[in-house]
């Protein structure tokens, strides 16, 4: 009789353990594409010069015939500019084709802001010391270990600006090595952490030059 109860509790155990875990899968699903249709629906009111690269590496001029020199070449100290949408700041987009994404760049990071879109997580895109980080989503950087060497990145800023990057190494850092992720000559750096957060995949980028320089 003993042995049967304990056969029942077992059997019990294990059925809500299973409905708890496709419990949490369905929520993960759920979360993904909330994520997704969030991402999607800020890049709809971004403006148009920060979804299009097509005038990346061209140079102005101004009505004189004379170049235009970008402010943040002037002064890469400048704060960098951001558009307010639905009370959040955003920096710019961001481009991966081998990944097929494209994503906007929220202002500043925060754990809840990670649930809606890419952060920056600290430096500059003028400086040249840029970090992105974002949540392991596969609509946000959850595929980011398949990038390979030489796989182009491109973060297009609030004022039009185009960054191109080529990706030069892909490692991984332990969850607490924050000086770590920051450290290195390196133009652009990408960020997730993995299931648990035990790790951070970490990509490494470096500026390309313009066109037709």
């Amino acid at each position: 009789m003993k042995g049967k109860k304990q056969g029942t509790w077992l059997m019990t155990g294990g059925l809500l353990l299973m409905a708890a875990a496709l419990l949490l899968t369905c929520y993960n699903l759920w979360d993904e594409r909330r994520a997704a249709a969030s991402a999607e629906g800020v890049l709809g009111e971004l403006p148009a010069e920060m979804r299009s690269a097509e005038n990346a590496g061209t140079t102005e001029t101004d009505e004189m015939g004379e170049i235009e020199i970008p402010d943040y070449l002037l002064n890469p100290e400048m704060e960098m500019p951001a558009v307010e949408i639905d009370g959040e700041g955003y920096i710019g987009t961001l481009k991966i084709p081998a990944l097929d994404l494209e994503l906007p760049v929220m202002e500043e990071w925060s754990y809840p802001r990670l649930r809606k879109a890419p952060c920056r997580y600290s430096g500059s895109a003028y400086r040249g010391d840029m970090v992105i980080a974002a949540h392991n989503y596969k609509t946000h950087f959850g595929r980011l270990k398949e990038l390979r060497p030489g796989d182009e990145v491109t973060f297009i800023d609030a004022d039009g600006n185009v960054f191109r990057y080529a990706v030069a190494e892909t490692e991984t850092l332990g969850g607490g090595d924050v000086e770590e992720m920051r450290a290195g000559d390196w133009d652009l750096t990408l960020f997730t952490c993995t299931y648990g957060g035990k790790s951070r995949v970490t990509v490494r980028c470096s500026l390309l030059p313009e066109k037709g320089i």
